[in-house]
């Protein structure tokens, strides 16, 4: 009887400070770009905000009809809190318009040569790229690999 008395007591004892952990976390939700232009385009895939992030840079034209097929993959997948690439970072999704100055520059620059022509930036780095319209499955397969 007089062990429990004292454990009791020890339990309750504000003699010995309390810790108490907390912990916070912010989701990291992914971003949207559509139409982005060539500032944007250096923001977001080689500036602060790139540092633990993918970007998926989807070089389309608005008369390419896999890359109509394209699209709507590429936006649920922004939408997806859940979707995280093979390293674990979240995924932000761009839209170029290769039709624009800005896109024909960008084109140029990554020798796109045909469309759709999906590149994957991590962390200010060009990583991979696949060309054509995948299905989802496909996609999420590719986004595994980055």
């Amino acid at each position: 009887m007089a062990y429990s008395l004292t454990l009791r007591a020890l339990k309750s004892s504000t003699a010995a400070p309390r810790l108490i952990r907390t912990f916070s976390a912010s989701a990291s939700r992914s971003d949207h770009y559509p139409d982005a232009d060539f500032s944007t385009f250096k923001k977001v895939t080689t500036g602060p905000q790139s540092e633990g992030r993918v970007v998926l840079v989807d070089f389309y034209a608005d008369w390419c009809r896999p890359c109509h097929m394209l699209s709507p993959i590429l936006k649920s997948i922004s939408n997806d809190p859940d979707v995280k690439s093979g390293t674990g970072f979240p995924v932000d999704v761009m839209t170029i318009n290769t039709e624009s100055e800005d896109g024909m520059e960008l084109s140029q620059r990554y020798k796109v040569r045909a469309l759709p022509t999906v590149i994957a930036f991590r962390e200010g780095q060009n990583v991979m790229q696949f060309v054509g319209a995948l299905p989802e499955s496909e996609v999420r397969n590719f986004l595994g690999r980055v």
